[in-house]
C-alpha cells in the first residue's frame, strides 16, 4: 500500500519544522545535468517561508544558480526523527541593506572583513514545495515496530507523521 500523504498550502508549519535546524544540504544543478550538494548554514527562516542563506558572489554555486534557478535543500534533526525535503528556487542578491540584516557575527568565519565584504552575496530561496517525516523518538516505539515486523511479517502502518506543503502560485 502507498504512504498517504497530507498536503497542505500552509508553509508556516514548514518553516516551525526547519527554524531550529541551522545546515542543510543544498543542491543545485552543476553543468545542466549534475546535481551538486553542500552543507549551507540557515539564516533564520521568514514566516512566509522565505530563506536565507550567505555566499560568495563568485562561488561554484552561484554560477550554478545563474544557470539554473532550481534548488533542493535537506533539512534532518536526527536527535528528534525529523527529516524535511524543500524545492524551490533560488535569487542571488546583493543588496548591502539585506546582508547587514541577517549579519550575524558567527558568520565571520566564513567571511573575515565582516559584512562589508564585497564578496559576499545572499541566496532568496522561494519554497515551491516541501515535505517533511516527523515520528516518535522513543525506543520503546521502535522496538515495537520492529518485533512486530519480525513476528507477523507486517509493515507498522501508523509510521511517521509525514506531511506535502505545496506552495499555490
Amino acid at each position: 500500500m502507498a504512504d498517504q500523504v497530507a498536503v497542505s498550502h500552509d508553509v508556516s508549519k514548514l518553516v516551525e519544522k526547519i527554524k531550529d535546524i541551522k545546515i542543510a544540504m543544498m543542491t543545485t544543478i552543476e553543468d545542466g545535468t549534475k546535481l551538486h550538494s553542500r552543507p549551507m548554514y540557515t539564516s533564520l527562516p521568514e514566516e512566509d517561508g522565505t530563506l536565507w542563506f550567505f555566499t560568495e558572489r563568485d562561488s561554484q554555486k552561484v554560477e550554478e544558480l545563474q544557470q539554473d534557478r532550481h534548488i533542493n535543500l535537506g533539512y534532518s534533526k536526527t536527535d528528534d526523527n525529523l527529516y524535511v525535503a524543500i524545492t524551490g528556487t533560488a535569487q542571488i542578491v546583493t543588496d548591502r541593506a539585506k546582508i547587514k540584516e541577517l549579519w550575524s557575527e558567527g558568520l565571520r568565519g566564513w567571511f573575515p572583513d565582516g559584512s562589508d565584504d564585497p564578496n559576499i552575496a545572499l541566496l532568496k530561496v522561494t519554497i515551491t514545495k516541501g515535505e517533511f517525516w516527523d515520528s516518535p523518538n522513543s525506543t520503546l516505539l521502535r522496538a515495537y515496530t520492529y518485533v512486530k515486523a519480525v513476528l507477523t511479517g507486517e509493515r507498522d502502518q501508523p509510521g511517521p507523521d509525514r506531511q506535502s506543503v505545496v506552495i499555490p502560485k
